[in-house]
């Protein structure tokens, strides 16, 4: 998998031990985790475990995250990438978060749209997947703007902050380029 991405105002790269000052900022802010599967963060440890965490999914092919990265201020404000890779069913499941106060600037669709475009086309996925929050109506929309096809609800499909939740599940696949 590559390491690095580039879009007009940004740059993905993947998240690596530099990057944890800035990222435990973002992990530790309640409004930015409130609709992610972990509690915010409130140790340093806790962002160690994360990147390590990525770092050997990514060194197994299974997952990669990339740190967001503003182009012009060189500021991370974010990461996203492929919480899970299944390459026997030519699918990825995609995921994300942004600095509070880079909301509704558009960075996320940027972002999102550069992954699907390396899924599709270098790393030859067929389906990208999102799973949503039905609270989280700020992503719904995003998803929708891109592209993405509701499917459905997963009922208490995971296990997040303790007790079970349901997921929207959207896709977008290749041929709905």
């Amino acid at each position: 998998m590559i390491t690095e991405i580039k879009s007009p105002r940004l740059f993905l790269r993947k998240m690596n031990f530099l990057d944890k000052a800035q990222l435990f900022e973002i992990w530790s802010d309640p409004e930015v985790t409130k609709y992610m599967n972990i509690d915010r963060f409130t140790s340093m440890k806790q962002v160690e475990e994360m990147i390590q965490l990525f770092d050997t999914l990514s060194q197994n092919n299974e997952a990669i995250r990339y740190s967001i990265i503003e182009a012009d201020s060189e500021e991370i404000i974010g990461t996203c990438g492929f919480n899970a890779i299944d390459y026997d069913n030519v699918k990825a499941e995609i995921g994300y978060d942004l600095r509070r106060k880079y909301w509704g600037k558009g960075y996320a669709a940027e972002a999102i749209t550069s992954l699907i475009h390396y899924a599709f086309n270098d790393l030859n996925i067929n389906r990208v997947e999102a799973k949503i929050e039905p609270e989280n109506r700020n992503s719904i929309k995003l998803i929708e703007r891109l592209g993405f096809i509701y499917e459905g609800t997963l009922r208490e499909a995971e296990k997040s902050k303790g007790q079970f939740i349901n997921l929207k599940l959207y896709s977008k696949l290749a041929s709905d380029k």
